[in-house]
């Protein structure tokens, strides 16, 4: 709409007998006898303007700045919180689960919403299931802190992560055959109880230590142990074997590490004491704490992988369980930093370190222990999977 007002003034000469006034007025309006001086103002109007609740008719609508995950985003982690940002701060009071919501087919996801700042915050009650599509969408009925509701319902898709395919093992080659492997060096602090082979390589046999090895050829033997011990300067074939085998377990660790699309990406902020873990591929990029116990919770076949960027400590008297028929050697825990095993805790998995694997006092574990640096044991009680 525009509006354009014209003011015009004008003067004409006045008709006296005074001369010396009318020439004066003359020499100013020199060039014409009337003088118009126009003025125009210009009002021009919106189609989205908005009225607020005070009426204001000024007020644009609140408009959605950006999402994430972004419209038609795919490989999105499985826990990840559905965010919304807006143009402008909202009033809180609208922007809930009636208002912002999330949708898998016509199923609507339980959940929490957050207000804060410019952004809103959908936290799923469950993890999102894997390689599934859902819809978040935010509604009119979000209004401005102005109360102007929002332009138009805004309406978002994201694809999650993994496959409804099984997750494959971790191939771990000939490393599979022992049930603790390390490169420097095996420490054990009287008395351990081992259920499997050890093997060491390079480093020679005087690097086990703790044990009270009984030489043999080619391998050696140990009350603490039931199986064999292998070192890189015993008797043919075992160097070979043992380089292989260590290869292997390079070749695993890089398997592992190497996984794309994780199905959960730094879950709980490496916090995962208390928490009860599914099948999936995990991914920090953090230290990962296990301040509490944990439940692994799955069937026979399913796979766990957990991909650790630091360490993996786990406090004194913690216990992983596994329910549902999980199994200890589907479990793997691939970690670049240190592996710490609190006092009387129970660890459930295979555990593929770069660098070194440490037991405290009375710790227990069920899987493996292959390491790139050296393993140290504390009276513990280690058993290779069935």
């Amino acid at each position: 709409m525009l509006i354009v007002v014209v003011i015009i003034i004008s003067y004409q000469p006045v008709l006296s007998g005074n001369y010396k006034i009318m020439k004066s007025i003359n020499k100013i309006f020199k060039y014409s006898a009337y003088t118009a001086l126009f003025m125009a103002v210009f009002m021009a109007g919106c189609d989205n303007q908005n009225t607020g609740d005070n009426g204001d008719p000024d007020i644009d609508a609140p408009t959605v700045f950006s999402t994430s995950p972004a419209n038609n985003d795919a490989d999105v982690a499985r826990n990840i919180a559905v965010t919304v940002t807006f143009s402008e701060a909202m009033d809180p009071a609208t922007i809930n689960t009636a208002t912002f919501t999330l949708k898998q087919g016509t199923a609507t996801i339980p959940g929490t919403v957050t207000y804060s700042g410019t952004t809103a915050t959908y936290i799923a009650t469950n993890s999102f299931a894997s390689a599934d599509v859902y819809t978040a969408n935010v509604t009119t009925g979000a209004k401005s802190a102005q109360g102007v509701a929002l332009g138009a319902n805004t309406k978002w898709d994201f694809t999650t992560a993994g496959s409804n395919e099984p997750i494959a093992i971790v191939d771990l080659g000939t490393a599979g055959d022992y049930v603790i492997l390390a490169k420097t060096a095996i420490n054990n602090n009287p008395t351990s109880a081992i259920t499997g082979d050890l093997g060491l390589s390079p480093a020679a046999g005087s690097y086990i230590t703790g044990f009270a090895l009984t030489d043999n050829t080619g391998y050696a033997t140990s009350d603490q142990v039931t199986g064999q011990i292998f070192a890189a300067d015993m008797a043919d074939p075992t160097p070979s074997n043992l380089t292989t085998a260590v290869n292997n377990m390079v070749t695993a660790y890089n398997d592992a590490a190497g996984r794309s699309n994780p199905d959960f990406f730094e879950l709980y902020d490496g916090n995962i004491g208390g928490k009860t873990l599914t099948p999936g591929l995990y991914k920090w990029t953090n230290t990962v704490l296990i301040p509490a116990s944990i439940t692994i919770s799955g069937s026979a076949e399913d796979v766990w992988i957990f991909q650790i960027a630091e360490n993996l400590t786990l406090s004194s008297a913690v216990e992983i369980t596994l329910s549902g028929g999980a199994k200890s050697e589907n479990i793997f825990w691939q970690v670049a930093g240190e592996v710490t095993v609190g006092t009387t805790t129970h660890f459930e998995g295979i555990i593929l370190s770069m660098t070194g694997i440490t037991l405290n006092s009375g710790a227990t574990l069920n899987g493996r222990m292959l390491a790139q640096t050296a393993v140290i044991l504390d009276a513990n009680t280690v058993v290779q999977p069935q």
